[in-house]
């Protein structure tokens, strides 16, 4: 089985940039298909444009463009790309780097589909650093990816815990009908709980207020499909379920700290 050192993709390297035990590739997939490898370092994957398959010992995952994926160190998986430009973001994570910030690695094991949008924005924010690259990149990156780091150890702990059915239930709701305007009193009535109760827990699972975990999914759908350069910011509003195209640059700002045509920009450089 192949074996991938640091900044070590299959395909044509944009970009790489070493921060002090963190390396930040942007890479071109050219390979229609990889066979099973692994890296020497925990890294995410982070699709910007196009789709993917990934297979690991467990699951089979068909990324499109903001799909994000975390592995540790040595997993072993294959890819397999579909016709058509694919282009990823990889962040690496060295092991003296966890040690120098005594960060527990173990805490997150295997391979993992990261379906949270909060973690999604983060990495976008990290993609957005590694092309401006001045003084304070390095900073700017490592304090992202503590953060990130640590909601996926409370997204874990959290999830060992076991959460209930109308957890997992509206998770997916959410999910599968990121543009539909579903009431408070719908989703109850479909999870068959009390508005009360779900108003009053949802927090406790998802970290938010509903209102505005919807607001993040309707981004982080934008976000997508921002790396279509044939979509027009029209059609993105619409496709994303906001009212007009002012709404969608100020909840597009609120979340994503850019305005949607300055992301477009810099995604495109």
């Amino acid at each position: 089985m192949r074996h991938l050192r640091t900044g070590q993709f299959h395909g044509q390297t944009n970009q790489t940039v070493n921060l002090g035990g963190v390396t930040l590739t942007d890479t071109e997939y050219t390979v229609d298909k990889v066979d099973w490898h692994y890296h020497e370092n925990a890294y995410f994957t982070f699709i910007l444009q196009g789709n993917v398959i990934e297979g690991n010992k467990k699951e089979v995952y068909n990324c499109e463009a903001g799909s994000l994926l975390f592995h540790h160190w040595q997993e072993p998986h294959y890819n397999i790309k579909p016709p058509g430009f694919t282009r990823g973001f990889h962040v690496e994570l060295a092991h003296d780097w966890f040690r120098h910030l005594d960060f527990d690695i173990n805490h997150l094991t295997g391979s993992i589909h990261v379906l949270n949008p909060d973690l999604k924005i983060l990495l976008y924010k990290i993609f957005r650093e590694s092309k401006l690259s001045d003084i304070t990149t390095e900073l700017s990156v490592q304090t992202i990816l503590l953060e990130l780091l640590s909601k996926m150890h409370q997204d874990q702990q959290t999830a060992l815990h076991g959460n209930p059915i109308w957890v997992i239930r509206l998770r997916e709701l959410l999910h599968d009908n990121v543009t539909e305007n579903l009431s408070l009193s719908e989703l109850a009535l479909q999870l068959g709980i009390h508005p009360v109760h779900l108003s009053r827990d949802f927090p406790k699972y998802f970290h938010c207020r509903l209102g505005e975990y919807i607001r993040k999914l309707k981004v982080e759908k934008a976000l997508s499909l921002l790396a279509q350069k044939n979509k027009s910011l029209t059609d993105i509003t619409y496709e994303c379920g906001f009212a007009d195209q002012s709404h969608f640059a100020r909840c597009f700002k609120a979340v994503n700290d850019v305005t949607p045509l300055a992301h477009r920009r810099v995604l495109f450089g």
